[in-house]
Order: structure tokens, then sequence, then C-alpha cells
């Protein structure tokens, strides 16, 4: 039987709890997980890692955090997403909202996308399937 969305939500505030080393009343759905909770890259392993591990699940390297994307000119140009660059996220992160990110598509702003709901939207789909 699939877990329920707040099952789900449960579990994964645990990890990043566990991970990054935040206080719980510090994961919110819209928290970013850079800017608001403080990972650095080096975590995005460890949450794969913890997330696999809770949820029996396997996270192929770039399913959950693309980072390809940005290493391909057709995809990036002066610091921007382009249009090409911007539909191969959203097909690469169905999970993620978009909403902010395409109104202005700065590669910078990238790491907005890496919200708490992004990973329970993304291990719901991955227990559901």
């Amino acid at each position: 039987m699939a877990m329920t969305r707040d099952e789900v939500y449960s579990k994964v505030k645990e990890v990043l709890v566990d991970a990054l080393g935040v206080d719980d009343d510090e994961i919110k759905e819209n928290a970013t997980l850079i800017g608001d909770l403080g990972a650095e890259s080096i975590d995005f392993l460890d949450i794969v890692f913890r997330l696999e591990k809770t949820f029996s699940i396997k996270i192929p390297k770039g399913e959950l955090f693309p980072d390809d994307i940005l290493q391909n000119p057709e995809f990036v140009d002066q610091g921007k997403m382009t249009a090409k660059g911007l539909a191969q996220l959203k097909e690469a992160m169905p999970h993620a909202d978009f909403t902010e990110f395409e109104a202005n598509p700065e590669v910078d702003a990238m790491p907005s996308l890496f919200t708490v709901k992004t990973i329970v939207n993304y291990v719901t789909h991955k227990t559901a399937a």
C-alpha cells in the first residue's frame, strides 16, 4: 500500500533534520534546501542516500537533483536558461514547481527549485510507482 503524502512528508522531514542538522520546525514545504536550510552540495548526496534507505527506493544520479543541464550551452545562455533548457529542466523535474522560476529563469535562481515540497512530491511519486 502506498504511503500518504503526509506520511512521506513526515519521513522526509526526519531525513532533512538528520542530514542538515536543522530543527524540525525549520522544515516547511516551501523551504529551499540551500537558502533556507543551509544545504551544501555535499549534503545533496547525503540526502539522496538517506531517502533511498528510508523509503527503500533507488534514486538514479541526477534524477532528483539534475546536475548536467547547466553544463550544456544549448540550455544556458548568458546566465539564463534557454527555452530549450527550461523545457529540459521541466522534463527532468516534473516534481518541482516552476511558477516563479519561469518568470525569470536565471541560473543563479535554480536552487529555489529544490524545496522540501519538491522532495516530497518526488518521493510520493516514486513510492507510488
